[in-house]
């Protein structure tokens, strides 16, 4: 534990001396800001308070950078080590491939949970500023927060695979861009094909919440959005979403990151210095 904390230590030094703790935060603070600013206006509509408002916007803004800042912080974490020729002197540390995995999601995770509660936080402040009653959503609130940090462990792990299997920054770089897209919009937009064409029919009904479950943004997304009915009234959630039970939206929601840094691991393993 004590080599993992090390790296990470050491690791979260490197990435605040490449302004990542302040690119992170920053974007998270400033679309949060914008979302709650702008999240009072349906509130007497829909019946609930702003902060459950709020967080259903936050959500739909998490499901797109939550991915794309993990991706950004990891995609050169094993490559960049290859290119700068740091990974030979790297293993021949006492310490793990594993732990030097651990301990380069413990640092980032840290600058992510650091963004998130921030961002998150401000949008907070907002809200009860504007109206005291928001406070009600705050438990949705602290929802958003641990499940955006389990959505980031998820792409963070599959930067590292991809990082490890280009071993190049600028082809880790490509794929990781590629993964977001695909992950994050055309997945969706892949599905949403499939239903108009379905028609209601079995694929709707029956093989849509499994391909919900199978993307871990879309799992991030149905968990957020049916755990709390505010916000599930804010969100204005679809019937497809709400036929998956909440038990299997955050099994998945947690299965993903292990899956992600088995398989980074598994990557890693195969690189030679």
């Amino acid at each position: 534990m004590s080599r993992i904390l090390a790296t990470g230590i050491t690791e979260f030094r490197i990435s605040f001396r490449n302004r990542w703790v302040l690119i992170a935060t920053g974007m998270m603070v400033l679309f949060a800001l914008v979302l709650a600013a702008a999240g009072s206006a349906p509130t007497g509509d829909v019946g609930v308070d702003r902060l459950s408002v709020t967080v259903a916007s936050l959500t739909s803004l998490a499901v797109y950078l939550v991915p794309l800042l993990a991706l950004l912080m990891s995609f050169d974490a094993v490559a960049g080590e290859v290119e700068r020729g740091t990974l030979p002197l790297l293993l021949t540390y006492p310490v793990s491939r594993l732990e030097i995995l651990l301990g380069k999601l413990l640092a980032h995770l840290a600058i992510l949970a650091l963004a998130v509660t921030l961002g998150y936080g401000a949008a907070l402040v907002v809200a009860i500023w504007s109206d005291p009653g928001a406070i009600e959503g705050i438990g949705s609130l602290w929802r958003l927060i641990w499940s955006s940090v389990l959505l980031g462990a998820t792409f963070l792990g599959a930067g590292y695979a991809l990082s490890a299997l280009a071993r190049r920054p600028s082809g880790a770089a490509g794929l990781a861009i590629a993964l977001w897209l695909v992950a994050v919009v055309l997945y969706d937009l892949s599905l949403l094909a499939l239903i108009v064409t379905d028609g209601g029919g079995a694929f709707t009904t029956q093989a849509l919440p499994i391909a919900l479950l199978a993307n871990p943004a879309d799992a991030f997304r149905v968990f957020n959005l049916s755990a709390g009915e505010a916000v599930a009234a804010a969100g204005g959630i679809g019937g497809a979403a709400g036929a998956v039970p909440l038990w299997q939206s955050a099994t998945s929601l947690f299965a993903w990151p292990l899956l992600a840094i088995a398989l980074a691991l598994a990557a890693f393993r195969k690189v030679t210095p």
